[in-house]
């Protein structure tokens, strides 16, 4: 039973951080300021989450885990349910911010993030050539491979939450990904006919 509650009280901490860091970013993001918003003293907080990192890090698996059901496994990856995902974060704008700026912030060499982000975007790149080998195989518009064809699919994306969170009235997330992926669809053309 103790065991469940602190489970519960840590799922609440991370929820009160993904809020608090999509209100102020991460640097701006204090132990302090999650703990009072949870009803707990920064000792109290530290009881579950012994520094700002290890925080964080649970932080961006959660996110992960609402993303994808909790699962990893490659089979359960299409790009039906990644187009599904697109439309599914323009709901949800306070959780496409907080990942996007944590994103950026990541890119420096000092960053708790750092790890995961790398980590995290191995597998995806690595998951997404498998769904592409799959699903349209290995003859790609342009001599595409499905590994370089995946790194491009990762970065419209995280590109598209970018541009969407900038100026959302003008960026539709989930057409324009959907453009995209219609555009790995197209066969490569052979030469047109040759002139009279």
């Amino acid at each position: 039973m103790a065991r469940a509650r602190s489970e519960e009280r840590k799922s609440e901490i991370v929820r009160a951080a993904l809020e608090v860091i999509a209100e102020r970013g991460y640097r701006g993001a204090s132990l302090g300021s999650v703990a009072e918003r949870v009803g707990l003293t920064q000792q109290g907080l530290l009881h579950y989450f012994p520094t700002k990192e290890a925080l964080l890090v649970a932080v961006l698996e959660e996110r992960d885990r609402w993303d994808t059901s909790g699962a990893r496994e490659r089979e359960l990856w299409r790009l039906d349910l990644m187009d599904s995902l697109v439309e599914y974060n323009a709901m949800r704008p306070g959780i496409v911010q907080t990942f996007s700026a944590l994103l950026g912030e990541s890119v420096t060499e000092d960053h708790p993030a750092r790890a995961f982000f790398t980590e995290r975007y191995a597998f995806v790149r690595g998951n997404m050539a498998d769904v592409i080998r799959a699903e349209l195989g290995e003859d790609l518009p342009g001599g595409l491979t499905p590994e370089r064809a995946a790194t491009l699919l990762t970065a419209v994306m995280d590109g598209l939450q970018f541009q969407w969170l900038l100026d959302p009235d003008a960026v539709d997330m989930g057409a324009s990904f959907r453009d995209f992926v219609r555009l790995l669809r197209e066969r490569r053309e052979g030469p047109g006919p040759a002139g009279p």
